[in-house]
């Protein structure tokens, strides 16, 4: 029976930034994690982007059991979400130096197909072991794989949020690591953004995977765990669970800051999409602090409503202040931001082509499949009818030919009008002069083994007929 995927995300901006700018994706065949940079408007464009040029491969006939398609497609996918912010950035330069990771995990005909960029990660849990698929494309990784730095000094370096790989506006390679791996029923994926994985430990993640087995409560208590951890991050989770049986037709869900392109999302999918289920927050020292120091920002004004000049003056340009410690430039708000982006078009055009080509492919397969079947009946009809053919032309029988007995080569009967038998020999015996049982014989014809039997049949009715 078919493997299918069951999947739920959650997505939080936490308790410091103030905006989400992450963005996740969790479908019946994909699910994404995308975790943008770039300040509040960059990175929640990369994002989205990122995401929108993945999600096409929701779609029921997206390269359906083709593995090898399906692993071209979502690097093209990733290489054309890079150039479309790119585009982006060139065009409105408040967006330049934009970019974002992008993780992406698909169940393709009884195998995971992963495409990865940067520092987000995924993890499988399979048979009671928790496996980290991904290696992170940062600087502290660089260090550890290099052996400068160990996994404990990595967690409180100072650069551990430094990336060298991601897809966006900068000069670096945008290649993802593809890779495939064969699926079990049973398997559980988690789809994180660092703002997690960079709280939580392994063991932790390992055990609220196992524990907690529907996968929306399941994210959102991964979710909290992490801000409860003290992450100072956008946090997003995608739980999906890999099972056996039929598939339960349940909406793909966004969340984050790809939920403003939910009709984009829809048109491409071609599938119902909706917005993911916000975070249950937990209450925690931190939540009550986040929660007092955001109503404490709204108690800014001058008294009777009056704001300072400067505020005012960032209001009309509709800039906002970064939190102090994101090291975020402050930049022109994404609210009047065209949220359409030139990488819909190529994506559709490629997926239309991949379609496409899989469908000239599936009907070269069924022609050939057709001629070879064809071909096949053509040959046993041929072998068939040359064997019985040739059979007949071993038999012999008494019959009548012209009013006379006669001994025929062959069987008495027609094949499609073509009469398998011809006249060896004639007797000279008229079939008149024999009795009536032996002329109604003689019509229906009687068998040999051979031409001698059927000479010596024949003389016999002649001697019948003599003695008569």
């Amino acid at each position: 029976m078919e493997l299918h995927l069951s999947s739920s995300l959650v997505s939080d901006k936490g308790y410091v930034r103030k905006d989400n700018q992450d963005s996740g994706f969790a479908g019946a065949r994909l699910v994404a994690v995308a975790d943008g940079m770039g300040g509040h408007a960059g990175g929640a464009t990369a994002s989205t982007i990122a995401i929108r040029a993945l999600s096409h491969m929701e779609h029921p006939k997206a390269f359906r059991h083709n593995v090898e398609a399906v692993c071209r497609a979502a690097e093209k996918s990733i290489l054309l979400a890079h150039d479309a912010i790119v585009g982006k950035a060139a065009k409105e330069k408040a967006l330049s130096g934009m970019g974002t990771t992008v993780d992406a995990l698909l169940l393709i005909d009884g195998y995971w197909v992963m495409a990865h960029i940067g520092d987000s990660r995924i993890y499988l849990l399979q048979n009671g072991k928790l496996i980290r698929l991904t290696h992170d494309h940062s600087y502290v990784q660089y260090l550890i794989d290099s052996s400068l730095l160990t996994k404990e000094e990595a967690k409180i370096h100072p650069q551990k949020n430094v990336v060298m790989r991601v897809v966006g506006d900068f000069n670096i390679n945008p290649l993802p690591d593809i890779c495939v791996r064969k699926a079990r029923a049973g398997d559980r994926c988690l789809l994180c953004s660092d703002g997690l994985s960079g709280s939580l430990e392994d063991c932790t993640i390992k055990d609220t995977l196992e524990k907690i087995r529907d996968e929306e409560l399941c994210a959102q208590a991964l979710v909290n765990m992490a801000l409860k951890a003290g992450s100072a991050d956008n946090v997003t989770a995608v739980v999906a669970d890999c099972l056996k049986g039929p598939a339960l037709r349940a909406p793909a869900l966004i969340a984050g800051a790809v939920e403003e392109s939910l009709d984009s999302i829809t048109e491409t999918t071609k599938e119902k999409v909706e917005i993911a289920p916000a975070l249950v927050k937990e209450d925690s020292p931190l939540k009550r602090a986040s929660d007092l120091l955001r109503e404490g920002e709204g108690e800014e004004e001058e008294p009777n409503g009056a704001k300072s000049e400067e505020a005012a003056e960032n209001e009309a340009l509709d800039i906002k202040e970064p939190p102090a410690d994101t090291a975020e430039i402050p930049i022109v708000s994404g609210k009047n931001l065209n949220p359409a982006d030139p990488v819909d078009a190529e994506v559709l055009k490629q997926y239309g082509r991949e379609v496409a080509r899989e469908g000239r492919k599936r009907r070269k397969r069924w022609k050939a499949a057709i001629w070879i079947f064809l071909c096949l009946c053509l040959t046993t009809i041929l072998s068939v009818g040359g064997y019985l053919f040739y059979w007949s032309q071993t038999q012999y029988y008494v019959g009548e030919w012209e009013g006379y007995v006669a001994v025929y080569k062959g069987v008495s009967t027609n094949v499609l009008g073509i009469r398998l038998s011809h006249v060896e020999e004639s007797t000279g015996l008229k079939a008149s002069s024999l009795p009536p049982s032996l002329r109604q014989q003689l019509q229906e014809g009687i068998h040999a083994s051979s031409l001698a039997q059927a000479l010596q049949r024949a003389g016999a009715l002649k001697a019948g007929s003599l003695q008569k």
